[in-house]
């Protein structure tokens, strides 16, 4: 289990402010932010390169903060995986343990259990220049568990691979995360990749945490516009809002439409947001028009004009799509789906 209690460093061009994170025993959380949030400051920050200004970190109850790196018994894979060019994959999986001086038969069997749960056994005699890019990346991440750490901290470990190859891999990482039990801190900025592995996921922005919570959590409660953006939100309307009981009654645009919203009580200036897939195409009594329809792998994507611009996902199969440019339909968004944030209102 991680504690990190209210951290700040500063780095120049990077910064944290006033981090406060917990991570449970056996979780997989991805830190997710977009480039320059902080994202890797913070990880390099509990492998022990870095030592905070202010704050401190417990690694099971232990206060690592002034350790040196090979004191924290944390696992480390950075961006580049960092092999080393000149020995096998053998040789790479058993650099850890033989550190630690451990008799011959322990660290063969150690990495022969390695190459076994990650499927890599076949490769032992390959040096790094010879492998492909997913390979690399298992045997970095056989090399880190190798040791059994206490953690597992992984920098963008995915970044390297095609899109094809990053689902396959997120699963291999969610199974091995799974298989040994461990506590996986996951550094990326692909919402998609979070989704494919994440228990929870905290968000960094410049350098402080906006919002804490799962993959559900922040779809359903985002915490401002920013996460809503974050997680692929696709419709953000400027409006104004009456209270309404424990909602309220937002008028969107200029002539636009009027939509109820469950998300909170407000009165006044309202940023909107609506998801594509919230939506609903043939139902409701909101009138609009297709504008456009562009085929997806997972659904159809609906451009519709409703009095203001308004993006749909139709997952009905896609290859004979029903809807064209110029079709009428009609529309419903519940009131669930619309979450509201205060408008700053720019200075005249």
């Amino acid at each position: 289990m991680i504690r990190i209690e209210n951290l700040s460093i500063d780095l120049g061009e990077f910064h944290l402010r006033d981090i406060d994170l917990r991570i449970e025993e056996g979780e997989y959380m991805v830190l997710l932010g977009p480039t320059g949030a902080g994202k890797t400051v913070l990880v390099e920050c509990l492998v022990g390169i870095y030592r905070p200004n202010t704050g401190r970190m417990l690694i099971d109850g232990e206060d690592v903060t002034r350790l040196y790196p090979e004191e924290r018994n944390v696992g480390y894979v950075p961006q580049d995986y960092a092999l080393f060019p000149n020995m096998t994959v053998r040789r790479n999986l058993a650099y850890g343990l033989e550190a630690r001086k451990l008799p011959r038969k322990e660290v063969e069997a150690k990495v022969e259990a390695m190459m076994a749960l990650l499927g890599i056994g076949h490769l032992h005699h390959r040096l790094p220049l010879n492998l492909s890019g997913g390979e690399k990346q298992r045997v970095a991440l056989g090399r880190a568990l190798a040791t059994e750490p206490r953690i597992l901290l992984l920098d963008e470990p995915l970044a390297a691979l095609d899109e094809n190859f990053r689902a396959e891999l997120a699963a291999e990482l969610r199974r091995v995360q799974r298989a040994l039990h461990g506590t996986f801190l996951h550094v990326c900025h692909s919402f998609e990749e979070t989704a494919d592995v994440a228990d929870r996921v905290a968000i960094l922005r410049d350098g402080r945490l906006v919002q804490v919570g799962t993959i559900e959590e922040l779809l359903s409660r985002p915490a401002d516009r920013f996460v809503a953006e974050f997680t692929r939100t696709r419709n953000f309307f400027d409006g104004v809002a009456e209270r309404v009981g424990d909602g309220c009654r937002v008028a969107l645009g200029d002539g636009g439409p009027t939509l109820m919203s469950s998300y909170g009580a407000f009165d006044g200036p309202v940023t909107a947001a609506v998801r594509p897939e919230d939506i609903e195409l043939g139902h409701g009594s909101l009138r609009a028009t297709v504008t456009a329809v562009r085929l997806k792998p997972a659904c159809a994507e609906i451009e519709l004009d409703a009095g203001v611009p308004l993006i749909a996902h139709d997952r009905r199969p896609t290859g004979d799509h029903p809807l064209a440019a110029g079709d009428a339909v009609t529309i419903r968004i519940r009131a669930e789906a619309v979450k509201l944030f205060p408008r700053e209102i720019s200075s005249p």
